[in-house]
């Protein structure tokens, strides 16, 4: 018996229907991003282990996919790609006027627990603004990433986005007298203060000598205590686009290398994770390649953005209609004489060179059959290839209306149906 083999736990096959999906969303991001002036860029998918050791921060190191390469180097499939964007620039920075303005969409992996909205291998669009010490570069990225979220199809209604200030916490535990090498750890117990149990918490912030009902008066403090946050604020109103944000210092972002203003985007009320998220990061260049300069980013991932989608009528309708414009075809040859077999080919190929999505059979078939199937393939019109050619007759498939055409002019009458 052949043996049957299966997906590896975590990772996905893209049959048609989703691989559409997919494109839709990957066009969505194109769009937008290009849209503000972001170029796009894109970085290996294996890069040195001593990548993300350097500074990633522990809960993505512990994620890698890792192994030593036959030329007994240790290597990880990439997690995450703002380490890749820092070597890069930091690598070629003079060649570029500043800032710069990148995104890129490409394949990561991370050895995690699979569950809904998170696998093992995902999708991710990162945007970035590199050389620009002004906030109003965070406040860019948030209008951006509201912009994708409302080219989603999204409203008002469907997400909020949640700002905070990760300099504002540095600076409270400082107040507070929090050990330097503890606030690392301090920034992991409030980025998981919503998803841990609550004595947990107060335990571990009992260690660091602060109490829970301090940090909760803090986080209720707001704005008042970022001169960062206040500033994104009034640029984002200026952009009309202030009612989709909201401060929340209880977001701090997981990832060790982030240095100032963060956010992340949630959708209202249906139990799932950020769907997006980023922040500033001044100190990464420095760190991977020798290269002072300023940053901030955000990224998106696939699943969990397709997930919602799926769960809201609006977006999922833009998605339906994308899926269907994907796979559908705008002409289906229909071959009504086999003797002119040749004649049907020349012109399928003369209406694909013209960029006419096209369909003819590639066998014979009954002409009703071959209606049938132009059907099935979403064409909009079929031509009719019979004992008159050169002579053709153009089928609308939605209304059943007919005209004539020639070969010479087929194009023409084409656009003109």
């Amino acid at each position: 018996m052949a043996q049957r083999f299966q997906t590896l736990p975590g990772f996905r096959d893209f049959f048609p229907d989703e691989c559409a999906a997919r494109n839709h969303v990957f066009e969505t991001w194109r769009k937008v991003a290009r849209r503000y002036g972001f170029v796009e860029y894109e970085g290996p998918v294996l890069e040195p282990t001593a990548l993300y050791q350097r500074k990633s921060g522990t809960e993505i190191v512990n994620q890698l996919f890792c192994f030593q390469d036959k030329g007994e180097r240790d290597v990880s499939m990439r997690p995450e790609l703002t380490p890749t964007l820092a070597r890069m620039v930091a690598a070629r920075q003079r060649d570029f006027r500043k800032p710069l303005r990148w995104f890129s969409i490409g394949q990561f992996f991370r050895y995690e627990k699979h569950q809904k909205g998170r696998g093992r291998e995902f999708y991710q669009f990162n945007c970035d603004i590199l050389g620009e010490d002004s906030v109003l570069a965070d406040a860019e990225l948030i209008a951006l990433s509201i912009d994708l979220m409302r080219a989603f199809g999204f409203t008002a209604a469907d997400f909020r986005i949640r700002v905070s200030d990760r300099n504002a916490w540095v600076d409270f535990a400082n107040r507070h007298g929090v050990a330097e090498e503890a606030i690392p750890d301090f920034l992991q117990i409030i980025d998981k203060m919503e998803r841990t149990p609550e004595e947990k918490v107060s335990t571990q912030l009992d260690g660091l000598g602060l109490s829970l009902a301090r940090v909760r008066d803090f986080i209720a403090s707001g704005a008042e205590v970022s001169a960062a946050i206040r500033e994104i604020l009034s640029d984002l109103d200026s952009r009309g686009v202030g009612d989709f944000v909201e401060v929340d210092l209880g977001i701090v972002r997981g990832l060790a290398y982030y240095t100032g203003p963060v956010f992340e985007i949630f959708d209202h009320g249906k139990g799932m994770r950020a769907v997006a998220g980023g922040g500033r990061y001044d100190q990464l260049l420095q760190l991977i390649g020798g290269v002072p300069m300023s940053a901030c980013g955000f990224a998106m991932g696939d699943m969990v953005i397709t997930d919602l989608i799926r769960e809201t009528p609006a977006p999922r309708a833009l998605l339906e209609t994308a899926v269907r414009e994907e796979q559908s075809v705008d002409v289906y040859v229909v071959l009504a004489d086999p003797e002119k077999r040749g004649e049907a080919v020349a012109l399928a190929q003369t209406l694909r060179l013209a960029g006419v999505r096209t369909l003819t059979p590639l066998t014979a078939t009954k002409v009703p059959k071959q209606f049938q199937a132009a059907e099935q393939s979403g064409a909009r019109f079929a031509i009719v290839i019979g004992s008159e050619y050169p002579a053709l007759t153009i089928r609308d498939l939605r209304d059943r209306s007919e005209r004539m055409s020639r070969t010479e002019t087929i194009l023409e009458d084409l656009r003109d149906a």
